[in-house]
């Protein structure tokens, strides 16, 4: 096995213990039985697999059943155990559903087709949803893309616009009514990114409550409430946007996943967020002493192309790309302590290491990391 495939391996199994999951078997057995009360007396589960790419927080399930008649490639999404450790604090899959709904309803996104939404734990253990299987390609997570993948291999015009058709989603989700969404709503006297803030810091507060925390992050939230900017009116914001979270046609999104993360915000949250996810990426991919993707989701480039695509002209991009930064050094925190509950990592002796894009994250709050890639 190469080097690239054994740490391939290790991190898909920190990302999700295999000890967390379900058993396939056990969970057709459920899901046959639960289809019937919804699709009627002929329909059935043929088979349940849980692929090795699997979420870091719901459980992703493949499902090939049969309903009215007709075969149908599904998939499930299923919150997890309270056994599993998970990754967040709680999981509101049936608030997904809908929110998926109301995007459908009201853009033109591609979204999967959705099925049922079953917020009972009775079935599966846990509350789930089923939607269709979209066919497509999707850049990998484990080895990032930036390590070589259909991306890589792709032509310098061929990325860019798969670029501009990926922020031309953002744009879309922005397109959506908040009235109607299912996610959460600032408190009185809250601005949407303040209550972005707090929700994030009593993640952090959840997720170190058996540890020390991070002096890095603290260091973050600290900043980010003195730099705090003058917001632009709050939009449906994605949450998790990112290519990884795209299924494409060739280099067209087919599918938008994973709405987890979906809150009001500043647009710039999303657009921030993508370009940040890739820098990530990138990062990792030059500390290997490899070339990665230097020319692709540049925050020049994103911003241009989301601004072509709505007339927005995005603004305070170094806050919105610290503060992404932060978001994400707090969900890696996280799984990096569900890591050693599982006994898949050791606590390190500086808890900051617990970060994976410390360095990076450090260069930002020090005003000088974008300076140093130019």
């Amino acid at each position: 096995m190469s080097a690239l495939a054994s740490n391939a391996d290790e991190g898909r199994e920190i990302a999700r213990p295999t000890q967390s999951q379900r058993e396939p078997e056990w969970l057709r057995e459920r899901l046959h039985a639960w289809i019937k009360t919804r699709a009627g007396d002929d329909a059935a589960v043929t088979e349940v697999e849980l692929p090795s790419a699997n979420g870091m927080s719901s459980e992703t399930l493949l499902v090939q059943a049969v309903i009215d008649g007709a075969p149908e490639s599904l998939v499930v999404r299923v919150a997890p155990l309270e056994s599993s450790d998970p990754v967040f604090p709680s999981y509101d899959l049936d608030g997904q559903f809908r929110l998926i709904g109301h995007v459908a309803e009201t853009t033109d996104l591609p979204l999967p087709k959705l099925w049922w939404s079953e917020p009972d734990d009775g079935p599966l253990g846990a509350p789930f949803f089923v939607m269709s299987r979209v066919d497509g390609r999707i850049p990998p997570d484990v080895m990032p893309y930036t390590f070589g993948s259909w991306v890589t291999e792709a032509s310098a015009e061929e990325r860019a616009e798969m670029a501009r058709r990926s922020v031309a989603v953002i744009a879309q989700v922005h397109a959506a009514p908040t009235d109607g969404a299912a996610v959460d709503q600032p408190l009185p006297g809250e601005t949407a990114l303040q209550a972005h803030i707090r929700r994030l810091r009593d993640f952090y507060t959840w997720a170190s409550r058996d540890g020390e925390g991070a002096p890095l992050i603290e260091r973050g939230f600290a900043w980010v409430q003195e730099n705090l900017p003058a917001e632009s009116e709050p939009v449906l914001c994605w949450g998790d946007a990112r290519i990884g979270n795209m299924i494409y046609d060739e280099f067209t999104p087919a599918a938008v996943l994973d709405w987890e993360m979906a809150a009001l915000g500043p647009r710039e949250l999303d657009v921030a967020w993508m370009i940040f996810l890739h820098r990530f990426f990138q990062d990792l991919t030059e500390m290997a002493g490899m070339e990665g993707l230097t020319d692709f989701l540049t925050r020049e480039q994103a911003a241009a192309d989301y601004q072509a695509a709505t007339g927005h002209e995005l603004r305070d991009l170094d806050f919105y790309t610290l503060y992404a930064a932060l978001i994400h050094a707090v969900v890696m925190y996280r799984i990096q302590t569900r890591a050693i509950h599982f006994g898949q990592a050791a606590a390190p002796d500086d808890p900051d290491d617990m970060i994976m894009h410390r360095k990076t994250l450090e260069a930002m709050l020090d005003g000088t990391y974008w300076e140093s890639i130019k």
